[in-house]
């Protein structure tokens, strides 16, 4: 029996749940996954078995439960320093929390018009300024963060060289903007490119083209149909 356990949601379209095992992945520990699907019957039982606020993800170590996906990754990155989920540099780790954190409360405008879904493409879907600006910001914290630490980034391809935490709370923004086809500036396309490459996330994306499940509400073509 593995020493962990996270217990996430729909692979196709749930957000929260691709940063906390991500990070995980990162850690090289075994874990065991559960996999919760939204919009059932059964959920909100079937949640509250590992997550006291019957949202999703949460991580189960011994005695220890820890929900939401930005304590989880704290936890993991105490638990393996090793692992490089922050950087070591006290000022790149301090901006790197602040930049993981703005994503962590903010974009609500982006995640609502632009819904993850790793199963299908929607190009040419029309959003309004709000998420527009919202694109931006996330560009102009990717392209500040590659030319206020150089050093961190070094020549690996992602915000501060290899894979990290940051990029975990990024990785389903950077799918996001793929899903949609979003037009980009050429460094935060690189990056994008760089985040879909990743083995990890090519292994989440198998996953969830692999599920049953459809929720009408992360399909902008059905939403339409709807109307």
């Amino acid at each position: 029996m593995a020493e962990f356990t996270l217990a996430l949601a729909n692979k196709a379209y749930s957000s929260w749940s691709l940063r906390a095992w991500l990070a995980m992945k990162r850690t090289g520990a075994p874990f065991e996954e559960v996999v919760i699907p939204l919009r059932q019957s059964d959920t909100r039982t079937e949640i509250l078995k590992y997550s006291p606020s019957a949202k999703l993800p949460a991580l189960i170590h011994g005695d220890v439960r820890v929900w939401e996906s930005l304590a989880i990754i704290e936890y993991l990155a105490e638990l393996f320093p090793d692992a490089g989920l922050w950087p070591q540099d006290a000022a790149a780790r301090a901006h790197a929390r602040a930049a993981a954190q703005e994503m962590h409360g903010g974009f609500l405008a982006l995640r609502r018009a632009l819904p993850m879904n790793m199963r299908h493409g929607f190009p040419g879907l029309d959003y309004d300024d709000a998420v527009g600006a919202e694109i931006n910001r996330v560009q102009a914290i990717w392209r500040d963060i590659r030319k206020r630490f150089p050093d961190a980034a070094g020549d690996g391809p992602f915000l501060m060289g290899g894979f990290s935490a940051l990029d975990a709370m990024y990785a389903p923004v950077a799918s996001r903007f793929a899903t949609y086809a979003v037009e980009l500036e050429r460094q935060a396309q690189a990056y994008v490119d760089a985040v879909l490459d990743d083995p990890d996330m090519q292994e989440w994306r198998a996953a969830a083209n692999k599920e049953p499940w459809i929720i009408p509400e992360f399909e902008p073509d059905e939403k339409a149909e709807e109307n």
